[in-house]
């Protein structure tokens, strides 16, 4: 039987069908998702699903799902196999939650540091007992280009280019993409070093949309071998609940 994981996210919904760690279908759906389900139902022999949402409602009858089928809403109150020790659970991001138990999955035993490239960079450490204690929130890449932007009177909206690879630019465009580009580099690298110092066998795990630019800047990286892109993470992390939660009724 398999696990049918789903991250709702405002625009699209995040799928994955799951046979114990096996990933047996992925993708990433505009549908709604109730169609998303009715769909992967019935074409897979699904036993458990789990929902995680950044909205408050999801859009399902979810009194049928627990009808039919083991489900599970992810939220604060669900148990989980780390000890989350945030200061306000509720307050955290459930896709920060997810990553950081699928990163614990993936290297148990080790501190992990998860750093999740999207709209803002998050940065969340869990320690070799499972321990999470917190992390740390800094803008994005786009959302410091359209900060400039919108906070002053001249500079354009200039678009990320990934290949751009200049220590200084020499027009206003070429300057912003310096100071982003370089500047989010040298903050992943500061904050990379700076656990590496605390812990010497830190494993590094890069995920969000904007990973994969992390990945290859950080190729040739004297860190580089510490480093895992896992761009399904939070799916990972989500299904280990499902199995978690199956082992310990």
């Amino acid at each position: 039987m398999a696990n049918l994981v789903i991250d709702v996210g405002n625009s699209a919904n995040k799928i994955a069908v799951f046979d114990n760690d096996k990933i047996l279908f992925q993708e990433v759906s505009k549908l709604s998702l109730f169609k998303n389900i009715q769909t992967i139902t019935t074409s897979y022999p699904i036993k458990n699903i789990i929902i995680s949402s950044v909205k408050n409602d999801v859009d399902i009858d979810e009194r049928q799902l627990e009808d039919e089928f083991n489900y599970i809403k992810f939220n604060s109150d669900t148990k989980i196999p780390i000890h989350n020790k945030y200061k306000s659970p509720k307050s955290l991001g459930l896709d920060r939650l997810a990553s950081v138990i699928g990163a614990n999955n993936i290297f148990p035993n080790h501190h992990v540091l998860v750093i999740d490239a999207g709209t803002c960079i998050t940065y969340d450490k869990i320690d070799e007992n499972a321990n999470y204690n917190g992390g740390s929130i800094s803008p994005g890449i786009n959302m410091r280009f359209k900060a400039m932007n919108q906070f002053t009177a001249k500079l354009p909206l200039v678009d990320f280019e990934n290949s751009f690879n200049q220590n200084f630019g020499n027009d206003s465009i070429t300057s912003m993409l310096s100071g982003v580009i370089n500047g989010v580099l040298y903050e992943v690298e500061g904050f990379i070093k700076n656990h590496l110092k605390i812990n010497p066998d830190l494993r590094i795990i890069l995920c969000g949309g904007d990973a994969a630019f992390f990945d290859t800047r950080f190729k040739n990286s004297i860190f580089a071998h510490l480093i895992s892109y896992e761009p399904l993470l939070v799916l990972k992390g989500l299904n280990t609940v499902v199995k978690y939660q199956h082992d310990h009724k």
